[in-house]
Parts: C-alpha cells; structure tokens; sequence
C-alpha cells in the first residue's frame, strides 16, 4: 500500500470522523473543506498583482481571507465575480479580506477582463510552469473560493461558482470561519 494520508487504517478513520465532524457543524460537504486546517498556515509566496502592486501572501495573516481562483475565460468564475465584488462591499462582507487569483496564461486577457468587469477587489496572477498558488489552494479546478483564516490556516475549500453575496453563502463563510476559531456562528 503506498505511504501517503489515510494509507494506514487509523489515519483513514481519524480522517474521516473530521471530515464528518466538520460536514455536520459547518453543513458543507466534507469533499469542500481543506485538509490544511488541522496542519499549517499556508506557506508564504509573493503574488504577481494585476490591479495592483505584488504582495506576499502571509501579508494579509491577522484577518479572515477569502480567495477566489478564476480565469477570464472561464464562464462560471465570471458569473461569480459581481457576487464577490457586492460581498467585499457588503457589512457582513467587511470582516473579511477578499482577493482574486487568476490562473490566465495570457495576463493581458486577464487584466482585459477585471477592466471589463469594473473589479474593485484586488486581484493576482499566478503563472507556469509551476502555478504555485494553484497547487497550493488545491485549485485543480476553477472556479474554488478558499477560505484563510487570521493564522493562514486553510479552513474551507469551495469548488464552483455560488452567490457569494447570498444570505446562504454569509452564514456558510460564517459558520467555517467560526468552526475554525472554535466558537459558535452567529444567529443570524
């Protein structure tokens, strides 16, 4: 059996008691959450800035973050765009910082793009060959909101587009960033 999370049975059940824990408590399925919460912040990297200037990641630890991954040719991450935009602006959208990652080949069609769209988020560029914040986020498929709490730490992991600024989409981020800081989510 090849080494590797969850090849020893103990690890596998200890894996998948978390996994069930963190679907009952945030009510997501369990395939969306990132297994880096329980491990370490996300390493650092500097990100190439697109509508703006390039910073490091670990530069936004000490408040809630919220990534969106996206490409300008992809139809789904455009639609979710103006969501994300209207939650940035939004009272419940206020406690936390949210950026945009784009994973274009071709970072013209990408600035086009945010032009285009009015973004008023700040967004980055990862590039190849290697497409370290991809792999980092676990975006091996677009569009996916991953959630960062004030430590780095990974605690959700969203693959597809939704209604970020939807009342269910509030109470969601809510309830993972509350899961993570070991406190109840607010009535809301």
């Amino acid at each position: 059996m090849p080494v590797g999370l969850g090849s020893r049975p103990s690890c596998g059940l200890a894996i998948k008691v978390l996994a069930d824990t963190c679907r009952r408590r945030l009510g997501v399925p369990a395939a969306a959450l990132g297994p880096s919460r329980w491990v370490m912040p996300l390493p650092d990297a500097v990100m190439a800035g697109l509508n703006g200037p390039q910073r490091s990641l670990s530069s936004y630890r000490g408040r809630p973050l919220i990534i969106n991954v996206w490409a300008s040719w992809c139809s789904p991450c455009r639609e979710e765009a103006a969501s994300l935009e209207r939650l940035t602006w939004s009272e419940a959208g206020a406690r936390y910082t949210v950026i945009g990652i784009s994973t274009d080949d071709d970072r013209n069609a990408a600035l086009a793009w945010l032009k285009q769209s009015n973004a008023t988020v700040t967004h980055y560029i990862d590039s190849g060959p290697r497409w370290t914040l991809e792999h980092m986020l676990g975006a091996s498929r677009i569009p996916v909101t991953v959630l960062v709490d004030a430590s780095g730490r990974v605690v959700a992991r969203f693959p597809g587009a939704r209604d970020w600024n939807s009342a269910e989409s509030i109470k969601l981020i809510e309830r993972a960033f509350a899961s993570a800081a070991g406190r109840p989510a607010s009535a809301r």
